[in-house]
């Protein structure tokens, strides 16, 4: 039988369609020749998620996202997910989808899987979902702080424009520099005192610490005893002599204590005192002599 020429062309597209269906398909992340289960998920915000999303279970590829539809009979309730997984996975109770926002966008969905080892989720059922603060959302929350932060710097990079444009930082540089050279310098001196002078002092230290040692020796080797002992027995000698002055059993304790001898000594110097007066005043009535030997009366008084 001889086929046609428009049969052979017909025959050929109707070939390349399915293998263009098939190939988009493969390209969706659709398992062409594998048995794949079907759940739903409600979201009340999708967040960007696309079909053909690959749907992750703790982190490991188990599926796509198949269909994505607004909920029009319920306004407002959300968005329904469909997923397709691979045959024979287990979806315990306790399994929440949750979306993951990427930092450059789009949106990857994860299951956090359950750990109920008896109940699970049967195929068709509808996986609950849950909101996830990932890096998107704490990104969003750091930054108003992060806003706060920037307007600060951007005072402190006003302040410090401010102060290495005043003309007297210079001044103050110029004056740290020669404060740091005399610095330098006192530091050079001082370590040339430390290896001049120091040791000097030192030596000096030893020879006097040396004749303090020497004295305290020659100290302990003085009989101090005896010396105490001779200070005693004069020490008594002084106060017997004290004694013997105090008593008038004495000439100079009777000199000392007798107040009748006072007076008579007293008047004595007083009457001598007028004698030698009257001596000076009338020389001649006690000294007589002549030239010639010749004795005259003396002239009454």
């Amino acid at each position: 039988m001889k086929i046609s020429r428009e049969a052979k062309i017909g025959l050929t597209g109707i070939i390349a369609l399915i293998l263009l269906f098939f190939t988009i398909k493969f390209l969706q992340g659709v398992q062409l020749f594998t048995t794949q289960d079907t759940y739903y998920i409600n979201f009340r915000n999708a967040k960007a998620l696309a079909k053909s999303s690959p749907v992750y279970a703790d982190g490991y590829d188990v599926g796509i996202v198949s269909d994505i539809r607004y909920d029009y009979e319920h306004p407002g309730s959300g968005v329904i997910v469909q997923i397709a997984v691979e045959h024979g996975l287990r979806m315990p109770k306790g399994t929440v989808a949750v979306l993951d926002e990427a930092m450059l966008g789009g949106c990857t969905l994860n299951l956090l899987m359950g750990n109920n080892p008896r109940e699970r989720f049967a195929v068709g059922d509808t996986i609950p979902s849950a909101d996830n603060n990932g890096l998107m959302a704490k990104a969003a929350e750091i930054i108003p702080k992060l806003e706060q932060t920037m307007a600060k710097v951007d005072t402190l990079l006003t302040a410090l424009n401010a102060v290495a444009s005043d003309p007297n930082l210079q001044k103050i540089l110029a004056n740290a520099q020669t404060l740091t050279a005399n610095l330098d310098q006192s530091s050079r001196d001082l370590n040339k005192l430390l290896e001049k002078d120091v040791p000097q002092m030192t030596s000096t230290f030893n020879t006097a610490g040396q004749n303090v040692v020497a004295l305290t020796d020659k100290l302990n080797r003085l009989d101090l005893e005896g010396t105490m002992a001779k200070v005693d027995g004069t020490m008594n000698n002084v106060n017997q002599m004290t004694e013997r002055l105090n008593s008038p059993d004495n000439n100079v304790g009777l000199l000392l204590n007798d107040t009748a001898l006072y007076g008579n000594l007293n008047r004595t110097a007083t009457g001598a005192a007028q004698l030698v007066e009257d001596l000076k005043a009338h020389p001649k009535r006690y000294v007589h002599f002549s030239v010639f030997g010749k004795k005259e009366k003396p002239a009454e008084p």
